[in-house]
């Protein structure tokens, strides 16, 4: 028979187990590597760059000298996904990490952060800003070089409230081309998603 004392004895076991199974980080250099892949070649030395500790916490690991800021692929997740953006970006991209931290999904977050948008509590930038995103498996990048294959390249520019009319861009996905996504939205934005070139021998 199971004792009344061992439930109690592993709830209190618990945290120090899954922390256990915590994933632990990568070296600060690997990375800053992978951090900064997105970005164009002409910004990676100075961008700043976020990425996580030994405890999991997201932290600056690097200072930046220019605009833009690079968030590091999160080890406890399983695919690769590093992302660069102007630093004006900041707090709409800071805000939605922690609301998504406390476990709200998509409709939640931009139902929040477009409240505290309108009340101005929330800022988004008044121009054009870009972002540079990798999506892919955690094989597609190599971590003793530096370098990513495979994965897909989606590349943004936020323009606030931008519309079809105002735009001239078709909310319809554009394959290898512009197209406008959440039209009339405060974080309206353009997509560019370069078609991946087909492996040798494929049709």
């Amino acid at each position: 028979m199971i004792s009344a004392s061992k439930p109690a004895l592993f709830a209190a076991m618990l945290p120090a187990l899954l922390a256990a199974q915590a994933v632990s980080p990568p070296s600060t250099e690997v990375q800053i590597a992978g951090a900064v892949s997105p970005a164009p070649d002409s910004l990676k030395a100075g961008a700043a760059v976020l990425g996580y500790d030994k405890a999991g916490q997201l932290i600056t690991i690097r200072q930046g000298r220019n605009n833009l800021i690079c968030l590091a692929d999160n080890p406890a997740s399983k695919d690769f996904h590093p992302a660069c953006y102007q630093k004006e970006l900041e707090p709409f991209m800071a805000r939605g990490r922690a609301l998504r931290a406390q476990g709200l999904k998509r409709a939640a977050i931009d139902s929040v952060r477009y409240a505290e948008i309108m009340s101005g509590a929330l800022r988004m930038p008044p121009r054009p800003t870009t972002l540079y995103e990798y999506f892919g498996k955690k094989e597609n990048f190599d971590s003793t070089t530096g370098k990513v294959t495979g994965a897909s390249a989606v590349y943004v520019v936020y323009t606030p409230y931008a519309t079809e009319e105002s735009s001239g861009l078709s909310t319809v996905p554009l394959p290898g081309g512009p197209w406008l996504m959440y039209p009339g939205k405060p974080w309206a934005h353009i997509m560019i998603v370069p078609e991946k070139p087909k492996a040798a021998g494929g049709q």
